[in-house]
């Protein structure tokens, strides 16, 4: 694993002894020796963590963390406070300014490159999912960042054996959040599989159950694999911490837990939960733009071309039969003219709720170009398409389409071309083309029919 990490200290010593650790381990290591420098170098230069002193001349690591926080194009990146501070107070007001860990001075080593390696990775997933909704630009990252304003209470599953503790934990996280706890782990597991969990925390005080174990399990279902896990754990068992971080624990808490710390450690992670979960979600609607007709909801070409190939190798593979149908509305510039672009679209609207209720479920139906629809029918040959294509046909011109905007019905008829994947049909292209020349035909034809391509 490779990154590019900035440290940050006005100590030239301390410097230099981080950076010879992070070196080693054959990270890309930048250096700045107050806050402004360190801001500077962010703006220019892409980093992938921080590694933040505190006390620095100037501006502190306090205000250097809430700056970075502060800015879309910065808050993603992840900060370690490094300090000789060691105090509760200390650790919360770093956490409450954005500050994803605090290693205390001396830094162990272990511990520093086992911290810097599980923020690398998920900031790499962070930073994939970032990249395509900036591509797509369906939301700002400010917007991202901030949410709406109205973020519901956290949902925290606590997972621990020790009625005293569960009781400590829910009193301290109860103005933040709902807490379910349980003392068994594997019905644990499965209450963050079936219901919407922002963390889970794991207090490993029993010696009932590997907490590690039930951490690996929580990584590995596909329905909990993104749910933020906060381990409690005490204090010097590095070795504990240190395997839980490379399983992909996000973060741990020692005892005896500051109320405080465990409230700040808390909202940090279903903060960048739900900032993850608008990302997701961003993605998959970008997907989904990327491939539907905005004005009819049906496929678009782009998901046609991609698709279409698949169906027609399969069937080629199989065997099978494959149809196509072409359909185009007839005199639909007249509607256009006549009426305007706004009657035109609510055409294209109702024409295309029509088609979805003629097809079948396996079949596809795509928007092709402006009135032009396209219907790819698996395990279908020409003759059975035609019969399918008819009942469409039928079912556009005797039912007037209804403008609410004026009030009016408009008789309307569509023209429709057929083909297969018959012998000597060696591409989708081909089939695509005899299904046009089909169309062809049945426009000249008088229109208003159903033809099918003839070699």
């Amino acid at each position: 694993m490779t990154a590019r990490i900035l440290v940050v200290d006005d100590i030239p010593a301390n410097v230099k002894l981080l950076e010879a650790r992070l070196l080693a381990e054959y990270f890309e290591v930048l250096t700045a020796e107050d806050g402004p420098k360190a801001l500077a170098i962010v703006e220019s230069t892409s980093v992938d963590l921080i590694l933040l002193d505190i006390m620095m001349p100037g501006m502190s690591g306090f205000e250097v963390c809430e700056r970075l926080k502060a800015n879309p194009r910065t808050a993603h990146i992840p900060v370690v406070m490094v300090t000789a501070l060691d105090q509760p107070s200390d650790r919360v007001r770093g956490l409450k300014a954005g500050a994803d860990d605090f290693l205390t001075k001396p830094v162990n080593d272990l511990q520093l490159i086992s911290r810097v390696k599980s923020l690398v990775r998920l900031k790499t997933l962070s930073d994939e999912l970032r990249i395509r909704s900036e591509t797509a630009r369906t939301i700002g990252m400010e917007d991202m960042l901030k949410g709406d304003g109205r973020e519901e209470a956290g949902h925290v599953l606590l997972v621990d054996s020790r009625a005293s503790s569960q009781e400590r934990i829910i009193k301290a996280l109860k103005p933040i959040g709902e807490v379910t706890a349980m003392s068994d782990p594997q019905a644990a597991l499965f209450e963050a599989a079936e219901n919407p969990i922002d963390l889970v925390i794991v207090n490993g005080n029993s010696g009932e159950y590997d907490p590690l174990r039930l951490c690996s399990q929580l990584r590995s279902l596909e329905r909990t694999r993104f749910i933020p896990l906060l381990l409690v754990t005490d204090l010097g068992d590095e070795d504990l911490i240190v395997r839980a971080l490379d399983l992909g624990v996000n973060d741990y808490i020692v005892r005896p837990i500051d109320p405080n710390e465990l409230v700040a450690r808390t909202l940090t992670q279903i903060k960048r939960k739900r900032y993850n979960d608008r990302l997701r979600s961003s993605v998959r609607e970008t997907i989904e733009l990327a491939v539907t007709d905005g004005l009819t909801g049906l496929q678009n070409r782009r998901y046609l071309d991609n698709h279409l190939k698949t169906l027609f190798n399969r069937a080629a593979a199989r065997g099978r039969s494959l149809s196509i149908c072409l359909v185009d509305i007839d005199r639909f510039k007249q509607v256009n003219d006549t009426y305007g672009h706004d009657v035109g679209d609510e055409v294209l609207k109702e024409f295309a709720s029509r088609i979805r209720s003629t097809v079948r479920g396996a079949d596809l139906a795509c928007r092709y170009g402006g009135e032009e629809f396209v219907v790819v029918m698996p395990d279908t040959d020409p003759a059975q398409a035609a019969t399918i294509a008819e009942r469409l046909r039928a079912m556009v011109e005797t039912q007037p389409f209804h403008i609410r905007s004026l009030g009016i019905n408009l008789t309307v008829t569509a023209s429709l071309g057929i083909a297969g994947n018959e012998p000597g049909v060696e591409t989708p292209d081909q089939l695509l083309k005899q299904a046009d020349l089909a169309l062809y035909e049945a426009k000249n034809g008088g229109r208003n029919r159903v033809v099918a391509f003839a070699a």
